[in-house]
């Protein structure tokens, strides 16, 4: 049996925030469990809901020296398994007593986290898990690689163990004062140097997991290529390419039992890819009263699903949004973010009530809803490391109009009306005129060729973006991996 540790700041079903609660939750599920035993291990926030957190089992608990700290510091192991997955949790009140899983002050966050990596290895031995890996995801969980190779270098219970770095979004890397972090770390010296976790005068905790960790992974292919660039690398471009030849892409999938409008209870009329095309305008009909839009099935209906943050393009639509919202077309936002996109979608609204539905809110239900509803989904992000949302839509029969960029060039596959093929909308340049060119392709299509339209979505549901595929890849990586 080969021993995989999953570490991470956050989990579907106990605490979410974005994408990578989802990878952890769901891709645990789809390894072989007969060659593989996959646990997670997070911290145990207040913040997790009561009817999980009243099931979690006390293991034990110990004192453990953090940093240059005059006093040991607590550490307690709390236990549960779900969906046949062992869950550990890093119990420490006074670090993770939170409503949130993130606070907003930034060096708070790093001593947090920093606890995190050394009591994740520091509670493997007590529970008597040897990890032949680690996959660590993102900032939270990056310092694990380091302190395996400093702190625990001389430990026998590690002497095979090792590492995978996830970059799930390298926007967000844990970055402050080398003199905060080797308070926090004890790391000697030398390791606060340019080719290790010194970063532009201060101390990088992402920089010091991709320079250490035997092995780098990103959510695509297409965003594994592009960080090696300085417009998507975020400065750590030239290590990345330094780095390449332990860099790849894995996309990755959502979980099909959730999202199947088949069976799916969030929304009003359950359908197929051989039944969609009354049934997906019944759910349209239905969102429409309920939004109370014009209920007109045959209009054409573009969503956004979204964080309302500049790297979702939105100035982009800001900039086309007049052009996008003709008589014909009726446009329904879901989402909250920045205050000036939350205003500029509530002024669409009030101004086209007819045409614009500016839900500044999140609701899944209301999501779910608006995925079987929709025509096409609009994701016209200046940066994409993978990216969920067009995986659901496809599912969904809802087209997806993306900019090729990271996961939404490698799982969109544009239309091309010569050869019939595609299963959505694509435009190359980050460029308001060249979106708004194809939003306006795709509706000639949808009103002028309405079987070809058809066509896009059957093959857009029949796609196959559930967790098979990329747990097949992440398996064959961590044979190939333990058998170095």
């Amino acid at each position: 049996m080969k021993n995989i540790l999953f570490a991470a700041s956050e989990c579907v079903p106990f605490i979410k925030t974005g994408g990578l609660a989802d990878v952890c939750g769901a891709l645990p599920q789809y390894i072989n469990k007969d060659e593989f035993d996959v646990r997670v291990i997070m911290p145990y926030y207040t913040c997790i809901p009561e009817k999980y957190r009243n099931d979690f089992k006390y293991i034990t608990h110990f004192y453990m020296d953090y940093g240059k700290r005059p006093d040991d510091v607590h550490v307690g192991i709390m236990e549960y398994e779900y969906n046949g997955i062992k869950f550990y949790f890093v119990d420490n009140e006074y670090y993770f007593k939170c409503e949130t899983p993130y606070s907003s002050d930034m060096k708070w966050d790093i001593e947090r986290f920093t606890y995190f990596c050394k009591a994740v290895l520091a509670i493997m031995p007590v529970v008597d898990f040897r990890p032949d890996i680690i996959h660590c995801h993102d900032w939270q969980s990056s310092l694990i690689p380091v302190f395996l190779h400093s702190t625990f270098a001389t430990n026998p219970f590690y002497s095979s163990t090792k590492t995978v770095m996830t970059i799930h979004n390298l926007k967000f890397q844990g970055i402050w004062d080398v003199e905060t972090f080797k308070y926090n770390t004890a790391l000697p010296d030398y390791m606060f140097t340019l080719d290790k976790l010194e970063f532009h005068r201060g101390a990088n905790m992402l920089k010091g997991g991709l320079v250490y960790a035997d092995y780098i992974t990103t959510v695509s292919e297409t965003y594994a290529e592009e960080i090696k660039y300085p417009f998507y690398g975020e400065h750590l471009d030239g290590l990345l390419r330094a780095r390449s030849a332990s860099l790849r892409g894995i996309v990755n999938g959502i979980d099909y039992n959730v999202f199947d409008p088949k069976n799916d209870t969030k929304i009003p009329v359950k359908f197929t890819s051989t039944n969609f095309k009354k049934k997906k305008a019944e759910n349209k009909t239905k969102l429409q009263a309920e939004l109370g839009l014009p209920v007109d099935e045959g209009k054409f209906m573009i969503a956004i699903i979204s964080r309302l943050t500049d790297q979702k393009g939105l100035d982009l639509v800001s900039y086309a949004m007049d052009n996008i919202c003709d008589e014909n077309t009726q446009f329904v936002v879901i989402g909250t973010g920045e205050e000036r996109y939350e205003k500029m979608f509530r002024d669409y609204h009030n101004r086209y009530p007819e045409r614009v539905s500016a839900n500044i809110l999140y609701s899944d239900d209301l999501a779910h809803k608006l995925y079987a509803a929709a025509d096409a989904m609009l994701m016209p992000s200046l940066f994409e490391p993978c990216g969920l949302t067009q995986l659901i839509s496809l599912r969904y029969g809802t087209i997806p109009i993306v900019r090729e960029t990271g996961g939404l060039k490698d799982t969109v596959q544009p239309y091309n009306e010569f050869d019939g093929s595609g299963t959505g909308f694509s435009f190359a340049n980050y460029n308001a005129d060249e979106m708004l060119g194809v939003i306006n392709y795709s509706k000639h299509v949808y009103f002028n060729r309405r079987e070809q339209w058809d066509l896009i979505v059957k093959r857009a549901m029949e796609t196959d973006f559930s967790w098979n595929s990329s747990a097949l890849q992440y398996e064959g990586m961590y044979t190939w991996m333990i058998n170095w």
